[in-house]
């Protein structure tokens, strides 16, 4: 406040009764006053109500805390992510995990679709981030037209876009496809290879592409890791990996040979219809005795 000679006055500390600043000053010099230790019962009164924020946001916060922690604990008990509490399985577990599955599907075929290696190459292209059936569904109708790697390029891709467009990412996999059929044609005289190197060279086409290619169309005993696979080998204990690779290498190290060729259907058939991701069917699961997971129901 300012005197009658305009010298600033200092703000009173203390008013006579104890109380608020009076109503008669304006707005900004009242807030001023409430600030200064003078002001006992409003500054009491702010204190109050800080510390009852204080312990409200304090609450909030162990709540949230104790939210976050549980959401921390329900991903490390996520299926596929539960580390293995009883040791690796041995050699004769292993056996009868795989002769068991052996008894009950002795010729497991792939639910893809397909009518000779090219075909199953294009499936297989197509099934990523995408069902089985959906694939089914796009391409009955595609290879009865498209069959070979030049009737796919005398198609064009604009016409197979219409064809696939209710799989996901068609536009990109329409654009693979044309691309890897020219590459065939062009490279390897219009025929799909058996190897390996060659097949992870055509366009759309990985690891786990080659590895179905190679065991579907020529019999050879890969293991191709799809999203079931992984979380078989990681919910069971059998063979615990980061990453599809180092399950793979995991899975043909511990799987004998004599059941390699068709460990790769048994395992992705387990996963889709008795091992779920969200409610796994341990009741009626063949190997519930033998799986590590320490959350199963039986």
């Amino acid at each position: 406040m300012r005197s009658n000679l305009g010298i600033v006055a200092p703000l009173p500390t203390r008013f006579p009764n104890g109380g608020a600043p009076p109503r008669s000053l304006d707005d900004k010099t009242r807030r001023r006053l409430k600030r200064t230790p003078g002001c006992d019962e409003e500054r009491n009164g702010e204190i109050d109500d800080d510390a009852g924020e204080a312990r409200q946001h304090r609450q909030q916060g162990i709540q949230q805390g104790g939210i976050k922690q549980a959401a921390k604990e329900r991903r490390q008990r996520a299926p596929g992510r539960q580390p293995s509490t009883t040791g690796a399985w041995s050699e004769a577990e292993i056996t009868t995990a795989f002769s068991r599955f052996q008894q009950a599907n002795p010729h497991p075929k792939s639910e893809l679709e397909h009518f000779n290696p090219f075909t199953l190459l294009v499936a297989v292209v197509l099934s990523a981030q995408a069902t089985d059936a959906g694939v089914n569904k796009a391409t009955r109708e595609l290879f009865a037209i498209a069959d070979t790697p030049q009737k796919m390029v005398e198609l064009g891709e604009e016409r197979l876009r219409d064809a696939i467009k209710t799989i996901g990412l068609y536009r990109n996999k329409a654009k693979n496809v044309i691309a890897l059929s020219h590459k065939l044609i062009d490279d390897f005289g219009g025929v799909v290879p058996d190897s390996r190197e060659a097949l992870e060279s055509l366009p759309g086409a990985g690891r786990k592409t080659a590895n179905v290619v190679l065991n579907v169309a020529f019999g050879q005993p890969t293991m191709a890791v799809d999203t079931h696979v992984f979380r078989v080998a990681n919910r069971t204990g059998l063979a615990p990996g980061d990453t599809p690779l180092a399950v793979e290498l995991g899975l043909e190290r511990v799987i004998p040979a004599a059941f390699m060729r068709h460990a790769h259907h048994w395992l992705i058939l387990h996963g889709r219809y008795t091992c779920l991701a969200r409610k796994p069917r341990c009741e009626s699961c063949l190997i519930n005795d033998l799986c590590r997971w320490p959350e199963k129901t039986v």
